[in-house]
Order: structure tokens, then sequence, then C-alpha cells
């Protein structure tokens, strides 16, 4: 038995023994502690390497899907790592911040004379060789966490809710539809400089502004600021206290159900993207306006698959919805 709990694997002698303590029905907790697995181990094992079919587990069968997956994977990364060429658009790909699957789908779409897949250049990441690029990645993570609900106590005078938004908002069949979202300093640096963020829902583009406070007054300025110029048709915020002034911006808003952030999933997603350059529990106010600027410049130039692996600036510039960004509207801070 050569695996422990975070990095081993199961051999064949493990799998003879888990098949047999099985069948004399002993359960899985039961079986991790004979082993000395973690019961999560053996969850994972029999979830690979069960037989799809009958739902049995026969250690000979799981030894080839495992020793099949193990020989899939190392080809994948070989085939990245054997192609030079591939290798070098790869990693300057992710060292401007796209990942793979844009990687995958701008490669396509330009007819480059080399091809990977997402799966391929993920498990490429995953090997001994392209390991030291997941640094580059926004989820340095691979397993999704749970999203945690915020608090959200502020009641908003003559909030609309979003199940009257427009359809057209909603389906995302028209441009001119934002959402907003605001993101803090961490609460240990005492600041109270923050980011005022908007993102158009058809268009994937993205907007963020420095605000010094989180008052109606800071973050209704940054916003009106964003969105000139710009075909606004509605506004999708939070019920945070920064939005309690929103009839004053002179555009339809609508709110999220109360504990229900993620109904403006788009802006939620540019965050987390913004996230990489701006970690969380920094202080915002140590990053200059500059240096927010040319971040929100980079990921506006990032391909997106629902875009067709175009980007928002290119489809912003198709559908002539970019203006010429003042470059006043970055003193807010005085």
């Amino acid at each position: 038995m050569k695996e422990d709990k975070k990095y081993g694997h199961f051999d064949q002698l493990s799998r003879d023994r888990l098949q047999a303590l099985l069948t004399s029905g002993c359960k899985q907790i039961v079986i991790a502690k004979i082993l000395g697995v973690s019961q999560a181990s053996i969850s994972r094992e029999l979830n690979r390497n069960c037989r799809k079919r009958s739902g049995s587990y026969e250690a000979t069968s799981a030894e080839h899907k495992a020793l099949v997956r193990r020989e899939a994977s190392k080809y994948q990364g070989m085939k990245i790592e054997k192609n030079n060429a591939l290798r070098i658009y790869i990693i300057g790909k992710l060292k401007a911040h796209w990942n793979p699957d844009e990687i995958a789908g701008r490669m396509k779409d330009d007819q480059a004379p080399f091809y990977a897949s997402k799966t391929a250049i993920y498990d490429w990441l995953r090997s001994s060789w392209g390991q030291q690029y997941c640094v580059y990645l926004y989820s340095r993570s691979y397993n999704k966490r749970k999203r945690k609900k915020k608090t959200e106590k502020v009641m908003i005078p003559n909030r609309i809710g979003i199940g009257l938004r427009p359809l057209g908002a909603t389906n995302r069949t028209r441009y001119g539809h934002w959402e907003g979202d605001t993101v803090v300093s961490g609460k240990l640096t005492g600041s109270r400089t923050a980011l005022s963020v908007i993102y158009e829902r058809k268009a994937k583009y993205i907007e963020a502004r420095r605000i010094k406070n989180l008052r109606p007054e800071s973050h209704n300025q940054a916003l009106l600021n964003m969105l000139e110029n710009k075909k606004t048709l509605s506004l999708t915020q939070d019920n945070g206290i920064e939005n309690r002034a929103h009839e004053k911006l002179g555009i339809k808003t609508f709110f999220c159900n109360p504990y229900s952030s993620w109904q403006k999933g788009g802006v939620e997603q540019a965050i987390k993207m913004i996230r990489w350059f701006i970690p969380k529990g920094k202080d915002i106010k140590h990053y200059p306006k500059e240096y927010v600027k040319l971040v929100i410049t980079l990921l506006n130039k990032k391909p997106r698959k629902s875009l067709g692996y175009k980007t928002p600036n290119e489809i912003m510039q198709e559908k002539n919805l970019l203006k010429d960004i003042n470059t006043e509207e970055y003193a807010l801070e005085g």
C-alpha cells in the first residue's frame, strides 16, 4: 500500500484488499482504518474505478482503469512538452492570464499549426512540466470553494427586485445591461479605500474605479463616470449600503434578492479575475489608479468562449459601444 492520506495512490495489492473487504460487507470508514488511509481516499477510488454497468468494484478492472488514466494524462503532458512551438504559445498566453479554455479556443480560431485542447492543457499544468505555470491561473486551487453568503442588512429605499428586470438583460439579448459591485480592502488594513466595478452582461466588458470609501456619493460618482458615453439600459446591484442612493443615478436599477449576490454572477466573476492582481486582504489604497486601469485593460483583452473567443474590447468596438476613456475620470479621489 503506497497511499498516504494526501498524496499516495492505490496499487494492485491494496485494491485486492479493498475488494475483499467490500465483499465481506465492511463499511468504508472501517476499510479506511484497516488500510490506513482517509475515508475520502476510499470514496474517490470507488467513484473512479467501479464498473459502470454493475457498480461493483473489481480490483483487476480498477487497476487497469487507473493505469489507462495515468498513461493518458502522461501522454497529454508529453504532447505539449515535445512540441516546442505549442509549449511556448501556451506559456505565453498563461502569462497573459488566459485560462486553458480561452487558449484552446483562440488557438483553433487562429488556425495555428498546432493544437491542444483545454483538457490537455490542464493535464499538462498538473504534470511536473507545467505545475510551475499554475500560478498564472486565476483560481490557484482545482477544487471549487463553497460560496459564503454575505450579510446584507441594509434596506434599499424604493428598491426594485431582479424579477422585474427587462428580459433583454436576463437572457443577454441586448447590449447596455450592466451589473455592479464593490471590492473592499482587507479588514486588518483598516483602510476604507475600495473599488467600484461594473460589468456589461452581453459584451463581458469590465470597468473599475478606485474610490476613497463606500459612501453612496463616492460609489455613485464612480458609476456615473464609468457609464458616461456608454449605452446603459439597466444596472443590477446587491443590497449593500453603498447602493442606498441609487435613485440619484438616473438609471433603471434592479437589486438581487437578499443573500443572493450570485444573481449578478458576471461581475462576481470579473472581481475574481481582478483579485488575482489585487489579492483579498490587501489595502487597495496601495494600488495606484494607473495600475487599476492597466489591470482592466488586460482583462478586456482576454478572449471569452461565450464571445466566440473574441475579446470584450473587440465586441465593444464592433458594436460601436466603446468610447475613448477620459483620463480625468481616474481623478475621483482628488
